[in-house]
């Protein structure tokens, strides 16, 4: 099968929220490279290994586009150029506070409060790339658990290939896949310090697009391109 690929926003390789995400799940999605993680009093580091083995395959980010096929008759240089046209149309958003919070199974860093803009970049990254897009094969419908969504969830799924996006769209950074109601706290209490140090010293702003790439069904995403937004 084809290569998906991903618009996500992900801070700057090296950069101080780079270098939390990244080694807390365990990668360098720009090298591709194993990362130590770090060392905490709250989880076991066989615990942390498993339980953010999921987001790893990802590589640190927050989703603007959810991975796709690319439509026949287009390619990846075209994806790119939209893109960089894209990134010219869109302004920087600051995030403000980040926190560690749960999500339905998960923990992620979410913004403290859903920062003015940031919707409305998300929304223009799926609705005016998605002529690129190849509509969802049966088996990626199986794959979504349709079932599990609302009829407004369904519709979105139809319409732009992910649920969570326009009005339902909420930014978040993956830190762990599920997680039990009893180890949340501990993911969460680990996170706390790192995270309210960011929050001062390295304020975080949404200041690019990053094109990501899976080769291949199951391989780890790469990340191939950033597209600064303009100033």
């Amino acid at each position: 099968m084809s290569a998906r690929y991903a618009v996500y926003f992900s801070p700057p390789q090296h950069s101080p929220w780079w270098e939390l995400g990244a080694h807390w799940l365990g990668r360098d999605e720009c090298d591709d490279a194993a990362l130590a993680q770090p060392s905490l009093a709250e989880i076991d580091p066989a615990e942390l290994h498993s339980i953010t083995a999921q987001p790893r395959r990802y590589g640190f980010h927050a989703t603007l586009k959810a991975p796709f096929r690319l439509r026949l008759g287009h390619s990846v240089e075209e994806l790119m150029a939209r893109l960089q046209a894209l990134a010219k149309q869109l302004q920087p958003v600051a995030l403000g506070p980040m926190q560690a919070a749960v999500l339905g199974h998960f923990v992620a860093l979410v913004p403290s409060t859903q920062a003015a803009g940031v919707g409305a970049l998300a929304a223009a990254c799926v609705t005016q790339l998605d002529e690129l897009r190849e509509p969802l094969a049966p088996e990626d419908l199986a794959r979504r658990n349709v079932e599990k969504l609302d009829q407004r969830e369904r519709e979105l799924l139809q319409s732009w290939g992910y649920p969570y996006v326009l009005e339902r769209f909420r930014l978040h950074f993956s830190m762990s896949g599920p997680v039990s109601t009893s180890m949340a706290p501990s993911v969460i209490a680990a996170l706390v310090d790192p995270v309210a140090r960011l929050n001062v010293t390295a304020p975080l702003t949404l200041d690019r697009l990053c094109l990501f790439v899976e080769p291949a069904p199951g391989q780890p995403f790469c990340r191939i391109a950033d597209l600064e937004l303009r100033p």
